[in-house]
């Protein structure tokens, strides 16, 4: 008797080591698809620059399929609808798909399994999303989660993989008559791209990135990642939210060398942050420590336009701001700098940095993006005081990018400061200014705000949120 298995692409857009593909490809027919879920489309997922790049992957992973004898079926609805007449259609018994941990993934879960129930079919969760195969299931002495990174990793480190999957050779065909919408135009989708430098997507994309990166900038990674104006990033975070590259085979891919060792730590830490999430869900719209609930942030909405369009007058936070606007990215070492500066300086709540970050980001990971700014914002699962989390922007400035060639790239306003006033051009004497074509408070805006009292109103503020 003939079989047919879904898979139900979500975020492994992929053909290489794809558990969930290979689990579905051992029917006689096998239907790949992709649903574009209306509700991702708006409210807090809402985003231009990421459905652009997702539709990128859609099409790279649609013309693999397509060289295998398969292809995509796009499929625009409720997945709990457009799976179950999808399942019946084709007299499916299994519905595959790579497990994720999000609340709106889980609950989405939940629903179209409770769907295909009523046609007597089966929802299959497999890994394939992370290095590990369950980030939450990496548990404490006590059986709890963990909310301290460094324990975690140690435990991380010690649970067991899975070894890598072989891209397939070939893949069984599709039932016939199978409906399927077209891959859409963003457009088509009542949104619209605000990049001006955006990567490109996909499978290939992806690994590309890769092996230009395994051969040169690997072994360098621990000492380069945080220069800013050095290309010593690996630059795979788009790859790996989409699943255009698996995790695990990136881990399994590494070299033993410093430089790899403090790769796989970051890789760590995406897991880390989607165990947080996973344990912790509340996390997505409050603060993990519940003493910092009730803390009154500042709502000035024209300081929060100066930082989103970089004219902040610090020029590494300027020019960071200026790269998410540019390319839907940014040095993680940026993130770090521009998320205290909104936090601690300008005393903004962290949520509207994060809702930002999530509406340019191409890399717009919920559980990564939540985990960093209540890190950097000193309300997360960190235990480190808040003055730990306080960053001078023109010593960062002066420590990850020295040359000032960040700098530059991205304000060219500041092209001709000389390199002793630029992490402060703000201190230049008129004569220079006039010389260097940067006028302070008309070529180039003045500090929004002095650091020094910032810092200090910052730890009032934290010391009077714990009171």
């Amino acid at each position: 008797m003939s079989t047919a298995a879904i898979v139900w692409m979500r975020r492994d857009l992929r053909l290489q080591d794809n558990p969930a593909l290979m689990a579905a490809a051992a029917a006689d027919r096998l239907v790949p698809v992709f649903c574009i879920d209306p509700r991702l489309l708006d409210g807090r997922h809402r985003s231009g620059s990421r459905t652009q790049f997702m539709l990128d992957c859609l099409h790279d992973v649609d013309r693999s399929l397509r060289e295998l004898g398969s292809r995509v079926v796009i499929r625009r609805g409720h997945p709990e609808r457009e799976l179950a007449a999808l399942a019946r259609d084709v007299g499916a018994t299994a519905v595959h798909a790579a497990a994720d941990v999000g609340p709106y993934a889980r609950k989405r879960d939940q629903a179209v399994s409770s769907a295909l129930a009523a046609c007597d079919v089966d929802l299959v969760l497999h890994p394939g999303s992370f290095v590990v195969d369950d980030p939450a299931e990496i548990r404490t002495g006590d059986g709890g989660p963990y909310t301290v990174f460094t324990p975690y990793h140690r435990s991380w480190e010690r649970a067991p993989r899975r070894e890598p999957l072989s891209r397939p050779r070939s893949l069984p065909g599709l039932p016939a008559g199978v409906r399927t919408d077209r891959i859409p135009a963003l457009e088509a989708l009542g949104l619209s791209q605000p990049l001006t430098d955006p990567p490109a997507g996909g499978e290939h994309a992806g690994r590309a990135r890769l092996e230009a990166f395994l051969a040169a900038g690997v072994d360098d990674y621990d000492e380069e990642r945080n220069t800013l104006g050095h290309d010593g990033t690996s630059a795979l975070s788009p790859y790996l939210h989409f699943g255009c590259i698996s995790p695990r085979d990136v881990e399994h891919r590494l070299p033993d060398s410093p430089g790899a060792a403090e790769l796989r730590r970051q890789l760590c830490w995406r897991d880390f942050y989607a165990q947080v999430l996973r344990c912790s869900p509340r996390n997505a719209r409050s603060e993990h420590q519940e003493r910092y609930r009730g803390m009154r942030w500042s709502r000035a909405r024209s300081s929060f336009d100066a930082w989103r369009e970089g004219r902040t007058g610090y020029p590494v936070v300027d020019a960071a701001m200026r790269q998410l606007l540019r390319e839907g990215w940014i040095h993680n070492r940026g993130r770090l700098i521009v998320g205290s500066f909104l936090t601690k300086d300008l005393g903004i709540d962290w949520r509207w940095g994060e809702r930002w970050f999530m509406e340019l980001l191409v890399d717009g990971d919920e559980a990564s993006n939540n985990g960093n700014w209540q890190w950097i914002g000193s309300v997360g699962v960190d235990p480190q005081p808040p003055a730990r989390r306080i960053y001078n922007p023109s010593r960062q400035q002066q420590r990850f990018d020295p040359d000032g060639s960040y700098v530059r790239r991205y304000v060219p306003e500041l092209e001709r400061v000389p390199d002793e006033y630029l992490s402060e051009p703000w201190t230049m004497p008129a004569e220079v200014q006039q010389a260097a074509g940067c006028i302070i408070g008309s070529d180039y805006p003045a500090p929004l705000v002095d650091h020094a009292q910032a810092r200090r109103e910052a730890l009032d503020r934290f010391a009077a949120a714990r009171s």
